[in-house]
């Protein structure tokens, strides 16, 4: 779905389903499912079970924004399966609108979460002594009411009053906007994350890595090898010449069950960064997520401490 561009899924929920689009939309399907179980369990510990810092906040709006998303891909992908000709252009309208808020949702708490890294480390004792108390919450408020707003903004001047309004000037704005958000935002998380990586490497008084910087890590790179190719087809390709015409509808396919796979991706993170090199036996999906969370350094000298304050209640 690209803002105000014909959207190869709404043309090809209606006809015929080959094997080509059946195993792709049932692959989505069971991404889904899986990440639906993960995302909901790490949104439980993290809203009910944990003292939430300021990348906790982040991560536990990143697994909402997933969860939303991956339901949304759930009900996208079972009407293609069963053919379900959505006759109401509203409904299409608000579907597309919901999926495109939560994708910049999603690529803003992963720029939010490795900005916030960066300042702790190239700023600790301002990050410590000095940071606002609220402001990831804060944040996260303004992401998400962001988001919302430049996508209705978006389907309201450009969508909902017809083709005579597109050239409208405020129409045009809107759309340079909603696209030029993502590629900014993409930039701040790439800016970021290897502002941090050159400091942990090359800075003096190199820093020891911790599971947070890994889990943190590992979540960017599943993003840009799996969240970002749609990301082009939605916001990017339909500047090209041609448009979406210009692509195989399998790669179009091919993007959305990637898009899947980074939603299911990060419980999955935090299970095996949680447990590397920690015995899983008496070991609960708590002590997990706390480990894969864990910002302290692993040294012979605090492993104890660690290991008793895991087991405490």
């Amino acid at each position: 779905m690209a803002p105000t561009t014909t959207n190869p899924m709404d043309e090809t929920i209606s006809g015929s389903i080959d094997i080509e689009t059946f195993i792709p939309h049932l692959m989505i399907i069971i991404f889904g499912l899986v990440g639906l179980t993960g995302n909901a369990i790490v949104f439980w510990l993290l809203g009910f079970r944990f003292h939430r810092n300021a990348i906790l906040v982040y991560i536990l709006n990143l697994a909402l924004a997933d969860f939303i998303f991956l339901l949304c891909h759930i009900i996208n992908s079972t009407m293609h399966l069963f053919k379900v000709h959505p006759h109401n252009s509203i409904f299409i309208h608000c579907f597309d609108t919901i999926r495109t808020v939560l994708y910049i949702t999603g690529l803003s708490m992963l720029s939010a979460i490795s900005t916030e890294r960066c300042l702790s480390v190239l700023c600790p004792i301002w990050y410590r002594c000095h940071r606002p108390e609220h402001t990831s919450t804060i944040m996260c408020v303004v992401i998400w009411v962001l988001s919302l707003l430049i996508c209705l903004l978006n389907r309201y001047f450009c969508d909902l009053f017809g083709p005579k309004y597109e050239i409208n000037s405020v129409c045009q704005a809107s759309e340079f906007f909603i696209r030029i958000y993502p590629i900014f935002l993409f930039v701040v998380l790439c800016f970021s994350t290897l502002t941090l990586l050159a400091r942990l490497f090359c800075g003096a008084g190199k820093k020891k890595f911790t599971r947070l910087f890994m889990t943190i890590m590992v979540t960017i790179l599943v993003f840009l090898l799996c969240g970002l190719p749609l990301g082009f087809l939605w916001f990017l390709l339909p500047w090209i010449e041609g448009g979406l015409g210009i692509l195989d509808y399998r790669l179009f396919l091919a993007s959305l069950v990637l898009t899947a796979v980074n939603s299911c991706a990060n419980p999955i993170i935090y299970f095996f960064v949680g447990s590397y090199r920690h015995p899983l036996k008496h070991k609960t999906l708590k002590m997990v997520l706390q480990s894969a969370l864990q910002d302290t350094p692993e040294t012979p000298e605090n492993m104890v401490d660690i290991s008793r304050s895991k087991a405490e209640p």
